[in-house]
C-alpha cells in the first residue's frame, strides 16, 4: 500500500491530535476508532504479524497498524528504534500534535519518521522544542518556514542542539559560512555533520593535495556540497582520474570545485574519453556542465 493511500486513511484532524495528547484515555479511544475502520488483513499481512503473531501485545499490534496508516514502514522503525515497543501511544500523538503545532504537515510525517525513527520517542522539552528554538532564534527561521527548513533536512529534529547544531553553525561561521538564510534553506545538511568526523577531514584533505588553507576554504565556500562527499568514494578516485588521466592542473580544480560534483562513471569519464577522441580540448566546465545537445555541438564544432 502507497504511503499516500495509507495517508488518506488517517483519521487524526489537528484538533484530534491536540485531543490525542492531553490524555491516554481519549487516545486509547480515538485509537479503537482507527482500528475498527482498517481491514484486518493490514495486520495479518504484516510480516511481523506473520512471523509471530501468537506473541505481539495488542499494544504492538495497535502501534503497527497505526505506523502503517500514516504509511511508515513499521518493521523498519521498530527495529531502528527498539525504544518505540514501550513507548504509550499516545505519546507519540502527542508528537504528531507537537510538529503539527509548528506547521509540519501530516503528509510530511512517513517521510520525516522514515528517516528519523527516533524521532517517535523523542522528549518534546528536551530533544525536539530545543531545535525550533535553534532554527528560530540562532538561524533566524521565521515560524512560517519552519516546515520548510525541516522538509529539506529531517535530521535537524533529531540533532542535539547543544552538541551538534550550535557546534557545526559556529565552525561553519568561523570558515566564512556568514548567509544564515543560506544555511537554512539550502545547505542545512552541513549543520547535521560532525565537525570532528566529517567537515575537518573533508578541508585537510583538500589540503593534501596542494591547497592551501584559504584555497581549500575558498572552494568550500563555493561548493558547500564539497563537505558532503565521502573521501573514499568521491574525492579519491576523481582526483586521481584528474590527475593521471585528465593530466588536469590544480589550478582547474580551484576555479571549478563542481568536478567533485559530477558522476566519474556516468559524466568525467564518457566526457573526457570523447572529447580526447575527437582531439578536442575542453575546459572542465564547458566539458561538465554542458547539456549532452550542446557538448556534441562543441565536440563537432571543435573537431
Amino acid at each position: 500500500m502507497s504511503a499516500t493511500a495509507l495517508h488518506s486513511s488517517l483519521c487524526i484532524s489537528s484538533s484530534q491530535s491536540q485531543s490525542q495528547s492531553s490524555s491516554p484515555s481519549n487516545s486509547q479511544q480515538q485509537l479503537s476508532f482507527h482500528l475498527a475502520t482498517k481491514p484486518k488483513s493490514l495486520l495479518q499481512n504484516h510480516p511481523l504479524y506473520l512471523s509471530a503473531h501468537a506473541n505481539l501485545s495488542l499494544q504492538i499490534q495497535e502501534k503497527i497498524i497505526f505506523l502503517e496508516i500514516m504509511g511508515i514502514e513499521s518493521g523498519k522503525v521498530l527495529s531502528l528504534n527498539p525504544s518505540l515497543h514501550s513507548a504509550p501511544l499516545h505519546y507519540i500523538h502527542s508528537i504528531i500534535s507537537f510538529l503539527r503545532s509548528k506547521g509540519i504537515r501530516h503528509k510530511d510525517l512517513p517521510r520525516i519518521f522514515g528517516m528519523c525513527p527516533k524521532l517517535l520517542t523523542a522528549n518534546i522539552k528536551t530533544d525536539i522544542d530545543p531545535v525550533f528554538n535553534f532554527l528560530s532564534q540562532d538561524l533566524k527561521v521565521p515560524e512560517h518556514n519552519f516546515r520548510r527548513v525541516i522538509n529539506k533536512c529531517p535530521r535537524l529534529l533529531v540533532s542535539s542542539v547543544r552538541d551538534q547544531l550550535k557546534p557545526a553553525l559556529f565552525f561553519l561561521q568561523r570558515l566564512g559560512f556568514k548567509d544564515l538564510e543560506t544555511l537554512a534553506y539550502q545547505d542545512s545538511i552541513l549543520l547535521v555533520s560532525s565537525v570532528e568526523n566529517t567537515l575537518i577531514p573533508k578541508l585537510k584533505y583538500l589540503e593534501g593535495i596542494g591547497l592551501s588553507r584559504d584555497e581549500a576554504l575558498v572552494m568550500v565556500l563555493r561548493c558547500p556540497a564539497l563537505f558532503t562527499f565521502s573521501l573514499e568514494n568521491n574525492y579519491k578516485p576523481k582526483y586521481e582520474y584528474f590527475v593521471e588521466v585528465i593530466k588536469g592542473d590544480l589550478e582547474e580544480l580551484k576555479h571549478f570545485p563542481q568536478y567533485f560534483a559530477f558522476s566519474l562513471e556516468k559524466r568525467i569519464k564518457p566526457r573526457h574519453i570523447e572529447s580526447v577522441k575527437s582531439g578536442v580540448k575542453l575546459s572542465l566546465p564547458a566539458m561538465l556542465k554542458s547539456t549532452d545537445e550542446e557538448f556534441n555541438e562543441l565536440i563537432k564544432r571543435g573537431s
